[in-house]
């Protein structure tokens, strides 16, 4: 089934525009919400040759018996940061060490699902997950950080609620733990389509990333990029028993100078039927959508008609 989406948006980020690293180029010519007839007959064709593809797969396989989160691998203390500069120094990853983080622990983890194998995969250490959270260093709020312990959390992937193994950090001011999951997500298997070749960004462009899920498995919502001058991206989809293909593309492209910078917004898909255990695809890419935004970019949102 093949569904138009509801585009949502907040504030404008404008990154570099690195159009020929992604393999897609600017599109030319004004075009309605679904671009002329001959790119939706090609952008419709190449997402049935990616669902046919990954449908019943060794690689829909091993994605499916692997852990791929769908959330963030770093959750504030219970109830959330006490005050504004808190949650600004957690959003700018600006943190103090004033205590002992363990030298070292086990190898591995388990991670747990309500039902399936569990996974054992390698495990971070503490000062690892420590630097992978307090990335910042300015003269800006911060969170004092007095420790860490072993611990796990819940955390959101493809197959569902899972148990993971995690470091617990002690926050000054705070009764409960900042929460950082100590392993890192499964090798995304070799994809068994090649990605699109380059076409203009009318017809196909990839996805930045995945942004969630909805908690009835309904609705995804992903970061598309598009252009300074254009009337923004739009995302079809294909669903099918074994995968969601998700084909993004840049709508109202006008010709003529344009700026050379790149937008990031969130396009929230709705669907006929919940997620489940199917494969989130990239028309663009042939492989899963990853979850975040490169980068650690903050996509725009607002509300638009499809």
């Amino acid at each position: 089934m093949r569904t138009k989406t509801t585009r949502t948006a907040h504030l404008f980020l404008a990154l570099a525009l690195l159009a020929a690293g992604s393999g897609a180029v600017a599109g030319c010519g004004g075009t309605g919400p679904g671009g002329d007839t001959g790119s939706e007959a090609r952008r419709e064709a190449r997402a049935r040759r990616v669902a046919e593809a990954w449908d019943g797969s060794g690689a829909a396989r091993t994605w499916r018996a692997g852990y791929h989160p769908m959330a963030e691998a770093v959750q504030p203390p219970a109830g959330g940061f006490h005050a504004g500069a808190d949650t600004r120094a957690f959003t700018t990853q600006n943190f103090v060490l004033r205590g002992t983080l363990p030298a070292a622990g086990p190898a591995e983890g388990t991670v747990r699902w309500r039902s399936g194998a569990p996974l054992v995969l390698p495990l971070t250490g503490a000062r690892e997950a420590y630097e992978s959270v307090a990335r910042g260093g300015d003269d800006g709020p911060h969170l004092t950080v007095t420790g860490a312990r072993p611990g796990a959390m819940t955390l959101a992937t493809s197959r569902g609620p899972a148990t993971v193994p995690a470091w617990l950090f002690t926050l000054e001011g705070y009764d409960t733990p900042l929460k950082r999951a100590a392993v890192a997500p499964s090798k995304l298997p070799r994809p068994p389509i090649g990605p699109q070749r380059e076409v203009s960004t009318s017809q196909l462009a990839p996805l930045a990333g995945l942004v969630e899920v909805a908690g009835d498995g309904r609705s995804v919502t992903v970061t598309a990029e598009h252009g300074a001058c254009d009337d923004g991206p739009a995302v079809h989809v294909l669903e099918t028993g074994g995968g969601v293909v998700l084909s993004a593309f840049v709508t109202g492209v006008r010709e003529g100078p344009c700026a050379g910078v790149m937008l990031l917004e969130e396009v929230t898909v709705r669907l006929a039927g919940r997620v489940g255990d199917r494969v989130l695809l990239d028309a663009f890419t042939g492989r899963p959508v990853p979850y975040g935004v490169p980068n650690g970019a903050s996509p725009s949102r607002r509300g638009v008609s499809p």
